[in-house]
């Protein structure tokens, strides 16, 4: 399993004269599969909310999903499964998967009662995990229908950077309107995985097996882009980097020993690409193709059970030029869109907090344009539609809120 790593910069000219410039970089990263490569075994866990909520139609249709999991599973893949209320306890112990039959009975044997607490499922979750994480690919999907409202979400936020820091990548399903999007986003988001709305219960089956989906084309893991910017280039100093696809999600830079600066990637799929898009700023370079920026990324490789390898070191160049005229890439101004259409919703959201009803629409507007400009109609849609509510004196139901900033963020998966 190799490393697929592609720099473009959303205009590869630059003007000799002048004094400073500013570029989007954007950064496709994927794993590359080879002939001799073997599958890596899966160590999934699932963390199931049975909360009285859940009672009825959307505890069955769990149910159902889950065992349809199991039948996926391969000789060698293990699974654990936590269940909570305002409890949580193990259900299935971290295993490898022999006796499937079994496992379904546990799974069809659930009843829904009591409370709900997250973080005691959670670190539950994150134990098992742990248990099998050698020479694995380790996924965790938590899902719940509600607030955590016998826990603590700060301890959420804890176990989700503690996953993250043992290799464990953490999945969050949201089931009908009443979770808590913020908590349950940045589960997904610093544990390194992906977010999904589970709005109606007959749609968990088919969410289930597009995230189980998802996470069989993972070949490596633990992934850092590395960044070594030449004198005179900077990365911008408010909000300097994001990733656009698959999901936008902010990333934050760390500093390395070596001087490089470093953003987690996580887990790296096989030709689905990863991408990245730093916005930088460039001094007076002299003329001629120029050097900008080298870019690495260390991972680790389950299938060969090494960690800490190192991609081609691969350089960002430039074309300085006397005569300018820009040289755009219209790929990058896709990247460029689908984060601007994020940022667009999440000022729209802290407008509507702040009681400006009014710059909330406005701002939803310019994002359904945005998602127009990228051929998302179906954002558009979703992003209009409450813009529309919104100037029309109606407040936006909980489902409103989901949808616009999940689309905001990903491809909304309709059923």
């Amino acid at each position: 399993m190799k490393v697929s790593l592609q720099p473009i910069l959303n205009d590869g000219n630059l003007d000799a004269s002048q004094l400073n410039s500013q570029r989007q970089l954007a950064i496709s990263i994927s794993a590359i599969a080879e002939s001799l490569d073997r599958n890596v075994p899966l160590n999934l866990c699932l963390i199931l909310d049975h909360s009285g909520s859940m009672s009825g139609r959307p505890l069955e249709t769990v149910k159902k999903a889950a065992t349809r999991l199991v039948d996926r599973l391969k000789p060698g893949d293990r699974l654990s499964i936590v269940v909570f209320d305002h409890r949580a306890k193990v259900l299935v112990p971290n295993q490898i998967i022999e006796n499937p039959e079994r496992i379904k009975q546990q799974i069809n044997r659930l009843s829904a009662d009591g409370g709900t607490a997250i973080d005691e499922g959670l670190r539950l979750g994150i134990e098992e995990l742990a248990k099998g994480k050698k020479e694995t690919i380790s996924q965790a999907f938590l899902l719940t229908d509600g607030e955590n409202e016998h826990g603590d979400n700060n301890r959420c936020l804890k176990f989700a950077q503690l996953a993250s820091g043992y290799n464990l990548t953490l999945n969050t399903l949201g089931f009908g309107d009443n979770w808590n999007q913020d908590v349950l986003e940045k589960i997904a988001d610093d544990g390194g995985g992906s977010l999904s709305y589970i709005q109606q219960p007959e749609q968990a089956v088919d969410e289930f097996s597009r995230l189980f989906s998802r996470i069989q084309t993972v070949g490596l893991t633990n992934a850092y882009l590395l960044f070594s910017l030449v004198p005179n280039v900077r990365f911008a100093e408010l909000k300097p980097i994001a990733q656009v696809a698959p999901d936008t999600i902010e990333l934050p830079l760390q500093p390395e020993a070596d001087g490089r600066l470093a953003v987690r990637l996580g887990d790296l799929m096989k030709d689905v690409e990863r991408v990245v898009l730093a916005n930088i700023y460039l001094g007076q370079l002299p003329e001629g193709r120029q050097t900008i920026a080298r870019l690495q990324v260390r991972y680790d490789d389950p299938m060969q059970n090494k960690t800490g390898l190192l991609s081609e070191n691969i350089p960002v160049e430039a074309n300085v030029v006397r005569v300018y005229q820009p040289s755009p890439a219209p790929q990058v101004q896709q990247h460029i869109l689908a984060l601007a259409k994020y940022r667009q919703t999440q000022l729209a959201e802290a407008k509507l907090q702040q009681g400006d009803r009014a710059g909330a629409a406005t701002m939803l507007q310019t994002a359904a344009k945005t998602a127009l400009q990228m051929g998302d109609t179906s954002a558009a849609t979703v992003l209009q539609t409450s813009a529309t509510r919104l100037q029309a004196g109606q407040d936006l139901s909980e489902s409103d809120r989901k949808k616009t900033r999940i689309v905001s963020k990903t491809v909304l998966q309709d059923s």
